[in-house]
């Protein structure tokens, strides 16, 4: 989650929360918007308001065990081709749900060419407190199988199997290293109730220090653009209506997973959870399947050019 235009009323809410005595159930969080100022959880407090590496502020989600269970669709049987034998991708699950536990572990800055920036964030929730660590990880889980039955080579860059992170300078060395065909990073926005729709992040032009994302900008696009057709295709949402311009493309300077990668690679905001009838489309695992379905066909769509 990249966004940044709800600081105030992210913190003011937050706030009313703790006094109502509800920081017993928190848990995780994520954002969107060029060079936004980064919250920070505190060491043994429930965390505030925090920044996502893809980015809008928010706050903390609540407990997972509210999140529904992740529950799996049968593949159709027009996935059964192996039409991307011999190619590798990488999914990132947006963030950690035991980011939170670990406040001084995740606002250790690390180095992302143009600036050094916290190693990761708690991520956003839904207002019922469906997390989205817990949306990211049950889409990822969805998407791997997808691209899996057509042949696929999939990295994870973590499975929920371990406590935090990782950095967000570790999961562009993940897709890296992988030698990934595409690299997609999956996020759910925290932006203001009202503000509705998906939207993909591209790579900006960057060479400073160790980033230099020349050669991936015009194919990270040309798979940004597969995403967004397919994404809109199967899952019938709609670009989003706060950034964009109703493209449902939006270029980041600001996010060390695409600033430190080498191999194309995407952010996908697939909506705003702090929307109702966004968060309504997050809770449904029906739609989370259509919502892996359409990234399946992007990232298909355009490995077979």
């Amino acid at each position: 989650m990249p966004y940044d235009h709800r600081n105030t009323a992210r913190r003011a809410l937050a706030l009313a929360l703790a006094a109502a005595g509800c920081c017993a159930a928190l848990a995780g969080c994520a954002t969107s918007q060029a060079s936004p100022p980064n919250g920070k959880a505190q060491e043994s407090q429930v965390p505030q308001a925090t920044q996502g590496e893809s980015g809008t502020q928010s706050r903390p989600p609540f407990a997972s065990s509210s999140a529904p269970r992740p529950t799996r669709s049968p593949l159709p049987a027009s996935q059964a081709s192996r039409s991307l034998a011999g190619r590798t991708v990488v999914i990132d699950p947006g963030h950690n749900s035991g980011n939170f536990r670990h406040s001084t572990e995740i606002n250790q800055k690390v180095d992302i060419g143009t600036v050094r920036k916290e190693c990761d964030t708690t991520g956003t929730s839904t207002d019922a407190g469906y997390t989205e660590a817990s949306f990211t990880l049950d889409v990822s889980h969805r998407l791997r199988d997808l691209l899996t039955a057509r042949g696929a080579k999939v990295v994870l860059t973590h499975d929920g199997d371990r406590p935090w992170g990782p950095c967000i300078d570790e999961r562009a060395r993940i897709g890296n290293a992988a030698r990934a065909d595409a690299v997609v990073s999956v996020h759910g926005d925290g932006s203001a109730a009202g503000n509705r729709g998906f939207h993909v992040i591209l790579p900006a032009k960057v060479r400073a220090g160790s980033a230099d994302t020349a050669r991936i900008v015009a194919p990270s696009r040309a798979l940004g653009e597969r995403i967004v057709e397919r994404f809109a295709r199967a899952t019938g949402a709609s670009p989003a209506n706060y950034i964009g311009s109703g493209t449902g493309l939006d270029v980041r300077d600001d996010l060390g997973g695409l600033n430190l990668s080498t191999v194309p690679k995407v952010f996908v905001e697939c909506g705003n959870m702090r929307d109702p009838k966004d968060a309504q489309l997050f809770t449904s695992a029906t739609w989370r399947q259509k919502a892996a379905q359409g990234l399946a066909d992007g990232i298909a769509t355009y490995l077979q050019g």
